[in-house]
C-alpha cells in the first residue's frame, strides 16, 4: 500500500528521508532557485495581470471559469509541500494548451476543455500544471539562465509568452519561445516529474489516474507528435505511458474511480457551442476593443423588449420568474443565464440576467462576502466601476446587498454597459447573486422588468 507523507514528512524528504519502497516517484530535492517564495508569488501575479491584458481570459463570473476553479480547488487540496495561492483561469483560445505561472496562477485554454472526453482527463492536465507550481519549475528555469538576471526574464513575459501558437517562430518553439521566456518551456525531465506527481494528485483526489495519459494520447493521435501546441510545450519524455502506468501500479487499487461527473457533462455541452479565438486572432488583437476589453457585437439589433407574459424557472437552488419571450439556460451548479433571443453572443451576455452562487474563501458576514465577490468579478472585468454605493436590500425576506456598475466599452460596438449586482445570503454561508445586464442606453427601459424578476427570486 502506498503511504502518503504529511506536510512535515514531505519536507523531511529533502533532508534525506525516503518514500516507502513501493513508490516509484520521489519528489526531487529543491532545485537551485534565486527566488524567495514571497517574490515568486508577487512576480507570478504581475505576470497573470499581463495575461489578462494580452489574451482573452474569460471572466471569473463565467460558468466555465467557475467550474475550472472548483475542480482546481479540489485538486490543490492534495498537492504536497508549500500551500501556494493557486488561481485558475480559462483563456478563450481554441488551441489545446495550459500553462502555470510562478507562484500559483494556472491558465487552461478553452480548447483543452473542449478536447477532454472525461473529467478525469481534464483533472489530470490540471494536476500536471499544479505539479509544475509545487516543484517551482518556472523559477528554477529562470535561475538557470545565467546570461540574464531573473527579474529581467520575468519582466519579458509580455514580449512573447502570451501568443503561443500564433504562427511563425513562436508557434514552432512553443510557450516562452521569445528571449527570456524559455523558463515556461519545460524540459523532458520536468515534464516527467509533473506527470508522476500529477498522477498522484489526481489519484488522491479520487480520479482515474490514467486520465492524464489518455488525454496526451488523444491529442497525439489527433495531431501527431508535433502538431499540437500542447505537445510542443509539454514534450513527451519518450515513455510517458509506461512510467505513468508503473506509478499507477504502486497505488492501492480502487473500483470507484471518478471518470466523469454531471457537472463536467453540463460544461461540455456549454463549451461545445462556444467558438474560441484562434491564435492568429489573439496575436492580431482582433479580440480587443479600443479599451482593451473583449466585445461581442450582435449581427443585428436585439429585440430585448419583454412581451408581458411570464414563465418560471425552478432550479435546484433557486426559483425565479422571467419574461415569456426570453430564454433560460441552466448551467453547472446553481447557475443560469436568462436572456432575450440574441442577447448572448459568444458566451457574453449583452442583455439579460446571470444567476450563480459564490462561496467566499472563509467564513465572513454578508458585507465582507459581497465585497470579496465584487473584487473577484472586477478582476475579470477591469472596466467595471461602481456607479452606486453598496446598499442593503431584502429579497423575499432574505438579506442582500445591491450595487450598480458601469462597464466602459464592454457592450456592443464598444458602448458602455450597466451591470446591477444583487447578492443574497444563503444558509450555508455562501451567496446567491444576480447580475442584471444591458447596454447603458437601454438599461432604464429594462429596470422595471429586472426589479420584477428580483421580487420573484427565491432561494430553495
Amino acid at each position: 500500500m502506498k503511504i502518503r507523507c504529511s506536510f512535515v514528512a514531505t519536507w523531511l524528504l529533502f533532508l534525506g528521508a525516503c518514500f516507502p519502497a513501493s513508490a516509484t516517484f520521489q519528489q526531487p530535492p529543491p532545485c537551485k532557485n534565486a527566488f524567495s517564495v514571497e517574490r515568486e508569488i508577487a512576480e507570478g501575479r504581475k505576470a497573470a495581470q499581463q495575461v489578462y491584458k494580452t489574451m482573452p481570459v474569460l471572466p471569473d463570473s463565467s460558468p466555465v471559469t467557475q467550474y475550472v476553479q472548483q475542480l482546481g480547488k479540489k485538486l490543490t487540496q492534495y498537492a504536497p509541500g508549500y500551500r501556494w495561492p493557486y488561481e485558475f483561469h480559462v483563456v478563450n483560445q481554441a488551441d489545446i494548451n495550459a500553462f502555470a505561472l510562478p507562484g500559483g496562477p494556472i491558465f487552461v485554454n478553452l480548447g483543452t476543455i473542449q478536447a477532454a472526453e472525461t473529467e478525469a482527463q481534464l483533472a489530470g492536465v490540471m494536476a500536471h500544471e499544479i505539479s509544475h507550481v509545487v516543484m517551482r519549475h518556472a523559477t528554477c528555469n529562470i535561475t538557470k539562465q545565467q546570461s540574464q538576471a531573473p527579474w529581467w526574464a520575468l519582466g519579458q513575459l509580455a514580449a512573447g509568452i502570451f501568443i503561443p501558437g500564433a504562427g511563425g517562430a513562436l508557434a514552432a518553439q512553443g510557450v516562452g519561445a521569445a528571449a527570456g521566456m524559455t523558463f515556461l518551456k519545460m524540459s523532458r525531465e520536468s515534464e516527467k516529474q509533473a506527470d508522476l506527481m500529477g498522477t498522484d494528485i489526481a489519484y488522491d483526489a479520487g480520479y482515474d489516474p490514467r486520465g492524464m495519459v489518455q488525454f496526451f494520447e488523444i491529442i497525439q493521435s489527433k495531431y501527431g507528435s508535433g502538431g499540437a501546441q500542447f505537445l510542443s510545450d509539454h514534450p513527451n519524455p519518450g515513455n510517458r505511458t509506461e512510467y505513468v502506468n508503473d506509478e499507477i501500479a504502486t497505488l492501492p487499487p480502487r473500483t470507484n474511480w471518478i471518470k466523469t461527473t454531471p457537472e463536467f457533462q453540463k460544461i461540455k455541452k456549454l463549451v461545445a457551442g462556444m467558438k474560441p479565438y484562434t491564435a492568429q486572432q489573439i496575436s492580431s488583437g482582433a479580440w480587443k476593443n479600443a479599451n482593451g476589453a473583449a466585445v461581442a457585437v450582435p449581427s443585428q439589433p436585439v429585440d430585448f423588449k419583454p412581451d408581458g407574459s411570464w414563465k418560471q424557472l425552478d432550479s435546484a437552488g433557486f426559483s425565479v420568474q422571467y419574461p415569456g419571450n426570453w430564454m433560460a439556460t441552466e448551467q453547472a451548479g446553481n447557475a443560469a443565464t436568462i436572456a432575450p433571443s440574441g442577447g448572448i453572443i459568444n458566451n457574453v451576455t449583452i442583455y439579460g440576467v446571470i444567476i450563480d452562487d459564490y462561496r467566499p474563501d472563509q467564513s465572513m458576514d454578508l458585507a465582507a462576502a459581497t465585497n470579496q465577490l465584487i473584487a473577484t468579478i472586477q478582476q475579470g472585468n477591469p472596466g467595471m466601476k461602481p456607479a452606486t454605493s453598496i446598499q442593503d436590500v431584502l429579497v423575499n425576506k432574505q438579506p442582500g446587498k445591491s450595487v450598480e456598475f458601469v462597464n466602459q466599452g464592454a457592450s456592443a460596438g464598444g458602448a458602455a454597459e450597466r451591470d446591477w449586482l444583487v447578492a443574497i445570503s444563503r444558509s450555508d454561508g455562501s451567496l446567491s447573486y444576480l447580475v442584471f445586464v444591458a447596454p447603458q442606453k437601454d438599461f432604464e427601459s429594462l429596470r422595471a422588468t429586472y426589479e420584477q424578476m428580483l421580487r420573484t427570486f427565491r432561494i430553495q
